[in-house]
């Protein structure tokens, strides 16, 4: 695989003699990206077998570093996992699926096989604005055309994973990526009467996720 540098550029060239126009002809561009996007849905459980390598965070963590940024200030950095002892040093402080009281989590054999810490320098600004939600959401749609998946997780026990991954005061955690190969079948519905937008599973464990209709987020 080429590095990224020349990967990028050889995108830059490909769009340059093809322009955008043709691309969204060729490739029916809004269609496949909705298709990514309804994909691209929380897993909480994957194949413990199936590994992840550092190269294939480091892709990942490169579209990331591609997607936009407020002020184009770039002050997110990023911690990569995929060895286990690491990866165990992370599990135990992340907090899974609040509304599944029962369950505490991935057991052993279906838990992450790597992890993506997001983290904001403060050297380089205060606030992050939406860049942490911007990165995650690219570096998980790129992971579903990588044929793997995750969670994004905001539920941390902060300062206990600063303390195990020796993570420098001036870098703030934001939100750990937890990333896989899915074992579980999540089923995007409509909103029952009730209102109740909880998530929940059914006897075969399947991942039940209510979304509201498109009708209902339209105000004007």
């Amino acid at each position: 695989m080429p590095p990224h540098s020349e990967r990028v550029n050889a995108t830059a060239e490909l769009q340059r003699q093809e322009g955008p126009l043709r691309s969204r002809q060729a490739y029916n561009c809004p269609a496949m990206i909705k298709e990514l996007i309804s994909r691209t849905r929380s897993y909480r459980r994957f194949d413990e077998s199936r590994a992840i390598s550092r190269e294939e965070l480091l892709d990942l963590v490169d579209c990331a570093r591609l997607s936009a940024s407020a002020g184009n200030r770039q002050p997110l950095r990023f911690i990569v996992s995929c060895e286990p002892d690491k990866n165990e040093k992370i599990f135990p402080h992340l907090l899974w699926a609040g509304y599944l009281k029962d369950w505490p989590g991935p057991a052993i054999g279906e838990r992450p096989t790597g992890y993506i810490v997001i983290l904001g320098d403060t050297t380089v600004h205060p606030t992050f604005d939406c860049d942490h939600g911007i990165a995650a959401q690219s570096i998980m749609l790129a992971a579903t055309e990588k044929g793997l998946g995750g969670c994004i997780i905001a539920s941390i026990k902060r300062d206990a994973l600063r303390a195990a991954l020796n993570i420098p005061p001036a870098l703030e955690i934001l939100l750990v990526l937890a990333l896989g190969r899915p074992v579980e079948t999540v089923v995007i519905e409509p909103v029952p009467s009730s209102g109740d937008i909880r998530y929940w599973r059914d006897a075969q464990q399947h991942h039940h996720v209510p979304k509201r209709s498109l009708d209902d987020l339209i105000v004007g």
